[in-house]
């Protein structure tokens, strides 16, 4: 059965009215946690002049398959096998890189890895946006994060809400500037960063 995430239904286009800014004019994007695969054929037919590369575990990819199969679109690439943890990312260089909630499900250190890879294969002057709840100042920006922060930790003790000075700091670190922060509906933010 082909998966369906609601939450991607919903942020789907709120996401693509920030990022459509910064992929206007780029011919890559890797995704990191294509997950269902939502977000990839969304964003596929709204950016045709580009080419989308969907990545994630490999326990996603039948998922995935799903709907690329489905939809047929010539631009989209994979799913590659990209878990954040490994020395090999499968893509060398990339024009920009998308990411949606996923450095709050997995530990600290996967995201440390996350920005050293990413570092790694976004080209010079190429765009990071990264999307999810995030923390200010060592603060919840809202009740309901604080409550799915416990969730988090109570499925995985090593996951919860990154805190956006900490984040900024792992992408000051390879060499990528602060852009935007966008706040989006239900509590969640955009951040954009851009490798100098």
């Amino acid at each position: 059965m082909k998966p369906y995430a609601e939450s991607c239904e919903q942020n789907k286009e709120p996401i693509y009215q920030i990022v459509k800014a910064f992929y206007s004019d780029v011919e890559t994007v890797l995704e990191i946690g294509s997950g269902s695969g939502q977000h990839a054929v969304y964003f596929a037919e709204q950016f045709p002049h580009l080419t989308w590369l969907a990545s994630d575990q490999a326990q996603y990819h039948a998922g995935i398959n799903m709907w690329l199969q489905e939809t047929k679109l010539s631009n989209i690439q994979g799913p590659f096998l990209l878990d954040v943890d490994q020395a090999d990312w499968p893509v060398k260089e990339t024009d920009a890189i998308f990411s949606a909630n996923t450095v709050h499900i997995m530990g600290w250190t996967s995201v440390e890895k996350m920005f050293t890879g990413i570092g790694r294969v976004l080209k010079p002057n190429g765009v990071f946006c990264l999307y999810g709840p995030f923390n200010y100042n060592g603060q919840f920006s809202s009740q309901s994060n604080a409550q799915f922060d416990v969730w988090l930790k109570q499925r995985d003790p090593l996951s919860g809400v990154r805190d956006f000075e900490a984040l900024d700091k792992l992408a000051r670190a390879e060499g990528m500037q602060l852009q935007d922060d966008v706040e989006m509906p239900a509590n969640n933010r955009i951040l954009v960063w851009r490798k100098q």
